[in-house]
């Protein structure tokens, strides 16, 4: 067992009785292939939980500054997660996403770029689109139904890939993409309180 599957089974371990973690539609999941997964971003738990219900392992984008706290610096990358740096254009970063991808790994984003507490789902920044477009991958809708509060249901909700091939081959915008997107997301958290 690498560090990623131990730390992913003690997170798991940890979380799962608290938040009496629900998952739904793993069945949805490719078991191969470069995979953008785009998910709300509701607590900043979101990323563990996300990565510890994902039947793969998931490479997320992390602030550069948690890179240079002496215990994260060298578990982070063991984690799969590497540096972005924030409010800028990051090309390394950018790079590193679209090559991972690529490889076909999955990679983890929250197209509203930071937790939003609000309730309803935020606008996406065109990245999301960028990532789908260019990354030669499909991508996965994620919705975090709260609330992260102990012995209170959590569920994590994965949806069906969206095919990308059609918006590239007419080149479509990542402002475009970005709202397919969005409202896949919408679309699950949507159909959850329909249920309830």
């Amino acid at each position: 067992m690498d560090f990623y599957q131990f730390a992913k089974s003690v997170v798991f371990t940890a979380l799962k009785p608290i938040y009496r973690m629900e998952v739904i539609g793993l069945e949805n999941f490719p078991k191969e292939g470069g995979i953008l997964l785009c998910s709300n971003h509701i607590d900043a738990l979101d990323p563990p939980v996300v990565g510890i219900t994902s039947p793969r392992p998931v490479n997320f984008m992390a602030k550069e500054e948690l890179f240079k706290l002496p215990i994260l610096k060298s578990i982070l990358p063991s984690v799969h997660a590497f540096p972005v740096k924030r409010g800028l254009s990051d090309r390394q970063a950018l790079r590193t996403a679209l090559d991972l991808l690529k490889q076909g790994q999955v990679v983890g984003i929250f197209p509203e770029g930071t937790r939003n507490k609000t309730g309803t789902l935020g606008k996406g920044f065109s990245g999301a689109g960028f990532f789908a477009l260019k990354g030669e991958a499909n991508v996965m809708p994620c919705a975090i139904i709260g609330p992260y509060k102990p012995f209170r249901r959590l569920k994590v909700v994965f949806g069906k890939p969206i095919d990308i091939a059609p918006y590239r081959e007419r080149r479509a915008k990542a402002e475009e993409v970005t709202e397919v997107i969005m409202a896949s997301i919408q679309e699950l958290l949507d159909e959850h309180y329909k249920k309830n």
